[in-house]
């Protein structure tokens, strides 16, 4: 079976749960928030959470794991992915993952490459799987999140959520 055949066995309404990590942002100055919520709907999925969190370790768990307890199919955290002392979310959420989908940061980064260089290495953008859902983390950057959602998870979702579920 070729790409174009799991792409149309893929799901083709899914559920988004967003979370922007940031101590600085709130809904009127989130920009990625909105392109996000926007591209979403735009493929004809549906967001069924939105939330802030600080970049604190115990408050991204707790999101997480409330999420996880949810009925979201994808898990998007925004920001927290650099190397500042600051970027936690990764070091919080990636050891969850019963699965780590490493061609997700291999292929971000190589995107992000064609665009800003070889700063793209440090973006620890990252992927995995949890109780039946995919998580990934993402840059807090609109120019970032636009590139993942565009090239890579709204491209992939559908097949993706498939595939968790079998």
């Amino acid at each position: 079976m070729g790409v174009k055949e799991h792409r149309e066995h893929g799901v083709k309404r899914i559920r988004f749960a967003i979370v922007i990590t940031t101590d600085s942002r709130d809904d009127k100055s989130d920009i990625s928030g909105k392109l996000m919520r926007d591209m979403i709907k735009n493929a004809g999925h549906e967001l069924i959470s939105f939330n802030f969190s600080r970049n604190s370790a115990e408050e991204i768990e707790s999101t997480l794991k409330k999420l996880l307890n949810g009925n979201a199919d994808i898990i998007i955290f925004s920001g927290g992915t650099g190397i500042s002392e600051k970027d936690i979310t990764v070091d919080v959420v990636a050891p969850f993952f019963e699965k780590v989908l490493n061609g997700f940061g291999e292929l971000f980064r190589y995107l992000s490459m064609r665009e800003i260089g070889s700063a793209a290495m440090m973006s620890r953008a990252c992927a995995g799987v949890v109780n039946k859902k995919i998580v990934f983390c993402l840059p807090g950057s609109s120019h970032a999140v636009k590139l993942a959602m565009e090239d890579i998870i709204l491209k992939e979702a559908g097949h993706m959520v498939y595939e968790v579920r079998k």
